[in-house]
């Protein structure tokens, strides 16, 4: 199902996946697979970002590949590399067969060295070539350095690469791009003029709820309300340093499940903490008096 779906069928397709999405997101998303743009999605860690590009991949019926940005990614990294090992192989079981040769031999033979045979492909260039269409996640491009921006910048708008051993490979299927960024830094508005945006913010108690429900069918319903608004309380207090994701939302619900627990309680919350806290400094804040009875009334942390 590489085409793109009218309105109510990516609505449908969507919710079949179990996604659950807000009218703005729907319209968003059909906008930029009509446009055939980049989607660039900004928002905190754990919001389910990178979630998006999964779901579109399994609604549009098409492969996904990933490249995860860090501090430091260069072009070898996210477009090719040879295989040197390899090279080094073929040429001494070259010398093994043939023997000893000249110095003009020896070069005559580097191009065979740099066929595709030798070539690493990176998730860029495995885009770019794929036969079929793709979508390819440029994940948290805020923590790449500019000049990194810069070069995607290049390969995305015109979808090519030069290697200078092959020429000029130019995309056979353009495929859909989504880049995500936590917003550590700002990114230039070169890149952001070419994509179409969206910002995704931690889900309400009411949203949170329906993602329990269709992640998790079976709980019960008391439970969900007590960790949705758990959940919420935990973000709005400004001295957590990492917020729960709602990926950690749903790891607490099945460990409370699994406990046999349909209410959430003081023992159960200190018991489980460490599914929703990963930081001594969290649990300790948590731990203050007061804390733990806010987050079980659901009322201001």
């Amino acid at each position: 199902m590489n085409q793109v779906l009218d309105m109510l069928s990516l609505r449908k397709a969507i919710e079949s996946e179990g996604y659950i999405f807000d009218e703005d997101f729907l319209v968003t998303l059909h906008i930029a697979l009509q446009l055939g743009k980049p989607l660039l999605i900004e928002g905190d860690a754990g919001v389910g970002k990178t979630e998006v590009a999964k779901v579109v991949s399994a609604v549009m019926e098409i492969p996904l590949l990933r490249l995860q940005c860090y501090e430091g990614l260069d072009e070898s990294k996210a477009l090719y590399e040879w295989n040197y090992r390899k090279q080094l192989l073929a040429l001494q079981q070259l010398r093994e067969i043939e023997g000893p040769v000249s110095e003009k031999e020896h070069f005559s033979r580097l191009p065979e060295l740099f066929s595709e045979e030798f070539l690493l492909e990176r998730p860029l260039l495995r885009a770019i070539r794929s036969k079929t269409r793709t979508v390819l996640l440029i994940d948290e491009i805020d923590k790449a350095d500019e000049e990194f921006e810069a070069f995607l910048l290049e390969v995305l708008s015109d979808f090519q690469i030069s290697i200078p051993e092959l020429g000029t490979l130019k995309a056979v299927r353009i495929p859909v791009v989504i880049l995500t960024s936590n917003n550590s830094r700002q990114l230039t508005e070169a890149l952001k003029r070419r994509c179409v945006y969206m910002h995704l913010n931690y889900p309400d108690v009411e949203k949170e709820m329906r993602i329990i429900r269709s992640r998790l069918p079976g709980t019960p319903e008391r439970l969900i309300r007590d960790v949705a608004r758990g959940i919420a309380c935990l973000r709005a207090n400004e001295h957590i340093y990492k917020k729960p994701s709602i990926a950690e939302t749903l790891d607490w619900v099945a460990a409370l499940t699994a406990m046999g627990r349909e209410r959430l309680d003081q023992k159960s919350l200190q018991e489980t903490l460490g599914f929703i806290l990963k930081n001594r400094e969290d649990i300790e804040e948590v731990q203050k008096e007061g804390a733990i009875d806010a987050i079980l009334s659901g009322k201001s942390c």
